[in-house]
């Protein structure tokens, strides 16, 4: 095989939540493929740091992506990245962890917000652009274990990603015969700040181990690879799909 299948050398990437955890994982993978990348985040420091540590050909963006003005921030985007983007990783996400009878309600709203709304509204304009230029690309959204499963006392976070899982389907079906492929990745449990909590409830912990094919957790450089094919001509016959990196959970 031709190894520059994988190559996304002169593409331009935008990865939100960029600046910690999966995110910096992603873009630090998308960054090693050759693509000259922006990572996004609302907090300054966490990008700065980022793009400091990955390489000349990562940009650090701070903008809240669930501020709704899409418009203003993919102009923003193409100008840190020095052209309009061919690719973008929505790896930002927020969660809330309560029992469904008591879930509150601006908790709900805000988690729909930010893991559902904003990556649709970013997809949108990005899309629109490359439709209008005539131009391919690649929108990778990050779903989750609850895009296909329930997990306990997390609703709105399993409302959000099954959606997730239906937006790739549906853009995918409106875009990918114009040139624009639209997939997933679907990580397990990785540790980040995200699942800290539940990573310090030592029963927990133990039973979601024992639920894992594999017998170990994921480390986020392990979604760099699923990420660079999915963004690169290696997976051109190949859109609107949920890969999940789970180490088996949900196929066992």
């Amino acid at each position: 095989m031709n190894n520059e299948l994988f190559s996304l050398t002169g593409r331009r990437a935008v990865v939100t939540g960029g600046g910690r955890g999966l995110g910096k994982a992603i873009a630090a993978g998308l960054a090693s493929a050759g693509a000259t990348v922006v990572v996004v985040s609302r907090t300054a420091a966490d990008v700065e740091s980022a793009a400091a540590e990955l390489g000349a050909n990562v940009h650090p963006l701070s903008l809240d992506v669930a501020s709704g003005a899409a418009g203003q921030m993919v102009d923003a985007m193409e100008k840190a990245a020095g052209g309009a983007i061919d690719i973008v990783v929505h790896a930002a996400g927020v969660q809330h962890r309560q029992p469904a009878e008591e879930f509150d309600a601006e908790a709900w709203d805000h988690v729909l917000r930010v893991n559902l709304t904003a990556p649709f509204a970013l997809s949108q304009e990005i899309g629109r652009r490359q439709l209008a230029g005539e131009r391919g690309g690649s929108h990778i959204f990050v779903g989750s274990l609850t895009s296909l499963i329930s997990v306990p006392d997390v609703a709105a976070y399993t409302a959000s990603k099954s959606g997730v899982y239906g937006l790739v389907r549906n853009l995918s079906t409106e875009w990918s015969s114009r040139g624009i492929r639209v997939n997933g990745i679907g990580p397990g449990y990785f540790r980040t700040a995200l699942t800290e909590k539940v990573f310090a409830d030592e029963a927990r912990y133990q039973k979601m181990l024992d639920r894992i094919p594999m017998g170990r957790f994921g480390n986020p450089e392990e979604l760099a690879g699923t990420a660079v094919f999915l963004a690169s001509d290696a997976a051109s016959y190949l859109t609107g799909q949920l890969l999940m990196v789970d180490g088996g959970w949900t196929a066992s």
